[in-house]
């Protein structure tokens, strides 16, 4: 038998769901992988870093004027891992 986390890429200090991001692995979501800040799972993350100790959220429905979401930083510890 396999090992299905051998199959797994390491999970980055930084990453971002949006393509264009130059902190986007595409590789990493291949998987389902959670965020836990503050010891709570969130699952509306856009973009995160372990080692500054922030997430940046959806705020809401708002868009910018490129029809983005507008995104929030929400600090605290956070936890990456796969599900």
């Amino acid at each position: 038998m396999t090992d299905p986390a051998a199959d797994r890429p390491p999970l980055p200090d930084r990453l971002a769901t949006d393509p264009r991001s130059p902190h986007y692995v595409a590789a990493v979501f291949q998987h389902t992988i959670g965020i836990r800040l503050n010891g709570r799972d969130r699952d509306d993350v856009a973009e995160y870093c372990i080692s500054e100790g922030w997430i940046r959220v959806p705020a809401g429905k708002t868009l910018d004027r490129k029809g983005n979401p507008l995104l929030i930083k929400l600090k605290g510890p956070v936890e990456a891992f796969y599900r």
